[in-house]
């Protein structure tokens, strides 16, 4: 078994994509945001710099005995702790990647990603620091191949506007922190996804973010569907405000994209916290099916004396 680290997203591409389109779905996060991260460097921005990491990013992929890239992982996430996350991996593969990184001296906060591969990196790295593993956010990966769209409540679903940045960038700070707050957990606005109003224009420019507009105008809900990776596109984020919920909104809208997107051929998967009971029930019941089990797990050490 072989680690291969690189520094840049495309040679890794060249490398692993065999891996990611042959289980687009488990791969769709690496590969959603490597492409990106491509096309960002392609139009001659590196949001990265603005990271302020103690590390440079990286991705890597894992080959067995017989050269063959047999996993796939990244840590390429702006924000602390700057966790990896992983395709399935190896027990053996996982504690080789936490004894690789703490030889070179780079501390790995947190690991995200599929189960057990997440848990045993996350293990190792706290054995190899003389600190603790903590389990974050559990999280599952779902996938629809077909969708049952309930009656659209009044109003209509349009695409974002450069003139709705502001308010979708907005909305993406607070999704974070109320799911944070829906699961029972005490919210951190430091964790989750950090976006600016560049990287909010980018993805509005890109055709990604969807509203919902009632009768008189109001903008009431937010959904994200990405371009697809290796045919896959993934949902999120999903928002509707307090003073909205309760109309159907999100299951009409997140139905109704998933509908569009595999009627032009992709297939959809999305993400839900598995101690949300309410997001599971209503993407279950669009008839989202699950995937796989995901997990973040964060590494502490205790302070330096």
């Amino acid at each position: 078994m072989d680690l291969e680290f690189f520094d840049a997203p495309q040679p890794f591409l060249d490398v692993a994509g065999d891996l990611l389109a042959s289980d687009p779905v488990l791969g769709s996060v690496i590969s959603s945001v490597t492409q990106r991260t491509a096309r960002e460097l392609a139009d001659g921005r590196d949001s990265w710099a603005e990271a302020d990491a103690p590390f440079d990013r990286w991705w890597l992929a894992v080959r067995d005995g017989s050269g063959a890239v047999v996993s796939a992982a990244m840590r390429t996430a702006p924000f602390k702790p700057y966790p990896t996350f992983a395709m399935p991996m190896s027990d053996d593969a996982a504690r080789a990647l936490a004894t690789a990184l703490h030889e070179r001296g780079e501390f790995l906060g947190g690991a995200n990603g599929a189960l057990p591969g997440a848990e045993v990196l996350a293990r190792a790295t706290a054995e190899l620091a003389g600190g603790e593993m903590v389990s974050d956010k559990a999280t599952r990966l779902w996938e629809a191949t077909a969708v049952d769209v309930p009656r659209a409540p009044e109003g209509t679903l349009r695409p974002a506007t450069e003139a709705d940045a502001e308010l979708v960038l907005a909305w993406f700070t607070a999704f974070h922190e109320e799911a944070d707050e829906q699961a029972g957990r005490e919210p951190d606005p430091t964790s989750g996804e950090h976006n600016t109003l560049d990287s909010i224009l980018v993805r509005i420019r890109e055709g990604v973010e969807w509203l919902w507009e009632l009768p008189d105008g109001t903008v009431a809900h937010l959904t994200g569907s990405g371009l697809p990776s290796y045919g896959v596109a993934r949902i999120g984020p999903v928002y509707t405000p307090r003073e909205f919920r309760g109309r159907g909104i999100a299951s009409y809208v997140v139905g109704e994209l998933t509908r569009r997107g595999l009627e032009a051929g992709h297939r959809m998967c999305l993400f839900t916290d598995r101690a949300n009971p309410t997001s599971n029930k209503i993407y279950a019941e669009l008839g989202y099916e699950l995937v796989v089990d995901m997990a973040e797990h964060l590494v502490t050490v205790p302070p330096t004396p």
